[in-house]
């Protein structure tokens, strides 16, 4: 088991690639925090699951994008367990529109949840794995976050965001025994995408060289990688996974 008893808090995991995330690093020893916003039946479900067949989870509700609420799923998390070995920042939204019709509060939503969520949850827990001198951070980023993508400016530049935040921190945690990396996905089959349309998802494919779309396990199993033991030295990476969408 590569993660056998470490506690791991995954935002944003009651659903896709959070979700197939929780189940392979439950699967793999490790006990599990699924936080969730607004989809406490998913995530019921998922810890229900997780638990009938013998792993180890529990659930909490927070929205990353309060601080109020992310102090509460921090001490929760030091109560618990005293102690966090992987933070996988993975809660995100995705708005799509031309720069044009971009609304102001889709600006600002994106903004709260891709930015300040990451942001929020990195501050409270690096504290703890600082005093630890030891954890891991994974943050959930895009390949559009590294080439753009048209009528994707929001989402592109907030995954941008994820990016530097992810490249700086590990700069400055390092010195205390903590990675930080970023997984960054292509397009993945998931409630996110289900409403792409075909022309798009026919471009996509053109440019996909092992011709399938991802999955949120083929993600997941970058984030087992990098939450066990086989990527201590591994730090300040944007892993993509994307079939080689774009090189």
């Amino acid at each position: 088991m590569l993660v056998k008893d470490k506690v791991i808090l995954i935002t944003g995991a009651s659903r896709g690639i959070g979700r197939a995330t929780a189940k392979i690093l439950a699967e793999n020893g490790s006990h599990v925090i699924v936080n969730y916003n607004s989809s406490e039946n998913a995530a019921k479900e998922l810890v229900d699951e997780l638990a009938t067949n013998g792993y180890v989870a529990s659930m909490f509700k927070a929205d990353v994008s309060s601080e109020d609420e992310v102090k509460k799923l921090f001490l929760y998390v030091k109560e618990k367990y005293g102690r966090i070995d992987v933070l996988i920042n993975n809660a995100g939204i995705m708005k799509n529109s031309l720069i044009m019709m971009t609304k102001t509060q889709d600006f600002e939503k994106i903004v709260e949840i891709n930015c300040k969520g990451l942001f929020l949850c990195t501050r409270f827990f690096s504290k703890m794995m600082m005093k630890q001198n030891s954890g891991k951070i994974i943050n959930t980023a895009s390949i559009v976050g590294v080439y753009g993508n048209y009528g994707q400016t929001l989402y592109s530049a907030s995954k941008s965001f994820v990016i530097g935040y992810t490249k700086a921190s590990a700069k400055e945690l390092g010195q205390y025994g903590i990675t930080v990396n970023a997984v960054a996905p292509g397009f993945i089959e998931s409630d996110m995408t289900t409403n792409t349309s075909e022309e798009i998802r026919n471009d996509l494919m053109s440019k996909t060289a092992l011709k399938r779309f991802g999955t949120p396990k083929d993600v997941a199993k970058v984030m087992l990688f990098l939450s066990s033991d086989l990527s201590d030295y591994v730090s300040g990476q944007i892993i993509g996974v994307d079939g080689c969408e774009i090189m």
